[in-house]
């Protein structure tokens, strides 16, 4: 099943972190946090680079999400395949573009997926079975469960998107809607400016509009210097947070410890 959809319904915050193949993801993956995003829109890495590490995430408590570079069906299909159990598509701007992006991602009747075969940790009894190995029924359970448990996650990015966004979230099947906090002070006109008047009404605006839609309000991250519970106050659910600083504190604790 879907961790992180079971957290997303049950209005807990949800709090992730970037990854990428060149860290060891089954330590990430069970540190924590609840999902790992590996980006592929900026950064080098392509989706079948990202296969080993999200196989290394099997029965882990951390959910694998892949951003994809854009909101293109094969992006979408190869994302997925590669064990995505969420998806994140930037600079979604229009209902119609949001609706794309749940066909995509969703396998008939609800959507146009190609089927490739059993991809990604959907539980014991789906994921060590074959397709050859399934009955039909069975089978159609496994598409269907597919279905239900995937997380959708479009990105709003723009005044576009803004202007758009009550015809965004009334699209069924869109789990979160995650703010691209750069791209969003840019075209607000106050670029990385993410303490001002202008920003923050934004933000409390698009909240205001996920929760008239039972979506979650996310943010890709925590602005640099602000405190994420500010942003948990404000009403945002899910976000990434870095794990490097963490990281290196909890290893000058675990040093200070013995006597050198």
């Amino acid at each position: 099943m879907n961790t992180l959809k079971d957290l997303l319904k049950s209005g807990k915050t949800v709090v992730g972190t970037s990854a990428t193949p060149e860290v060891d993801v089954s330590t990430l993956a069970n540190s924590g946090y609840d999902f790992l995003l590996f980006d592929t829109q900026h950064s080098p890495f392509e989706v079948k680079q990202l296969i080993p590490s999200i196989q290394l995430m099997r029965g882990a408590k951390a959910t694998p999400i892949i951003r994809v570079s854009q909101n293109r069906e094969d992006l979408i299909s190869m994302a997925l395949d590669a064990g995505a159990r969420g998806l994140i598509a930037p600079m979604v701007n229009t209902k119609e573009q949001a609706e794309h992006l749940v066909r995509a991602c969703k396998y008939y009747p609800l959507g146009t997926r190609s089927n490739s075969g059993i991809k990604g940790d959907w539980g014991a009894d789906v994921s060590n079975t074959s397709r050859d190995e399934m009955k039909s029924q069975d089978y159609r359970n496994y598409l269907d469960l597919v279905n239900k448990e995937l997380v959708i996650i479009p990105m709003i990015e723009t005044n576009e998107a803004i202007d758009n966004i009550e015809g965004i979230l009334s699209v069924s099947g869109i789990d979160v809607l995650l703010v691209g906090p750069s791209d969003l002070s840019i075209e607000l006109g106050v670029a990385v400016d993410y303490r001002s008047d202008t920003y923050q009404k934004s933000l409390d605006n698009i909240v205001a509009s996920c929760n008239n839609h039972d979506v979650v309000p996310g943010m890709y991250f925590i602005p640099p210097g602000m405190d994420p519970n500010f942003y948990v106050d404000k009403g945002f659910k899910f976000f990434t947070m870095p794990w490097t600083g963490w990281a290196t504190e909890g290893i000058r604790s675990g040093l200070s410890t013995i006597k050198r």
